[in-house]
């Protein structure tokens, strides 16, 4: 039947593969189900259709890969510009290591399906807000940590967060216009600049 226990982990598992290679609007329901080798009436059974694995696969990344990621790279021990300086460092590796993969960038998943499916599924666009407000407080407190250690220039932090995720977006679509990775390389310079921040060097 195709329905074995572990069915709609490989769905999920091979719903994030294919976006990642692809895009979410390229890929199909027998797409992810030869992918997962997973027969097409079990899909339903576990879903209801390809948003509502969507929703269930980005939030399986967020727990399983995203959260524990940067609650490391955001831990109170670390400093508050080296968390963002790790943060677009790794961000530009794994970019590269993408690349390497599958020969192209692939971008933010949550950023890529959110603007790939804007308002026509009300659902997935959902999880992706959610996702990206949940990055958002990571910078935002790295960000109020920095102006009060004043490694910072002073300002409103929300402001300054929502300033940064907008830079880091915009570095990332445009490494994936131009398929080049490397464009990320400088966005740990970028981001200190915009938030008019002290170096690692210089605050030693």
């Amino acid at each position: 039947m195709g329905r074995t226990s572990d069915a709609h982990e490989r769905l999920m598992t091979a719903a994030l593969d294919l976006v990642w290679e692809e895009s979410y609007g390229a890929v199909t329901i027998d797409n992810i189900c030869q992918r997962a080798g997973v027969k097409k009436g079990s899909f339903y059974y576990f879903y209801k259709s390809k948003s509502d694995l969507a929703v269930a696969a980005l939030e399986r990344m967020w727990a399983e890969e995203w959260k524990p990621n940067l609650d490391r790279l955001f831990s109170a021990s670390v400093e508050p510009v080296a968390r963002i300086q790790g943060f677009l460092e790794q961000l530009h590796l794994k970019q590269v290591e993408r690349f390497r993969k599958y020969g192209k960038v692939c971008g933010c998943p949550a950023a890529s399906v959110g603007s790939e499916v804007s308002t026509q599924e009300q659902a997935v666009c959902a999880k992706v807000r959610e996702i990206m407000a949940r990055k958002m407080r990571y910078l935002e407190s790295a960000i109020r940590d920095g102006i009060a250690d004043g490694s910072i220039e002073k300002g409103d932090p929300a402001e300054k967060a929502r300033n940064l995720g907008f830079l880091i977006e915009g570095a990332v679509s445009q490494s994936r216009i131009m398929n080049d990775p490397d464009l990320l390389r400088n966005l740990p310079a970028s981001a200190l600049d915009l938030l008019r921040a002290r170096s690692l060097s210089s605050a030693n």
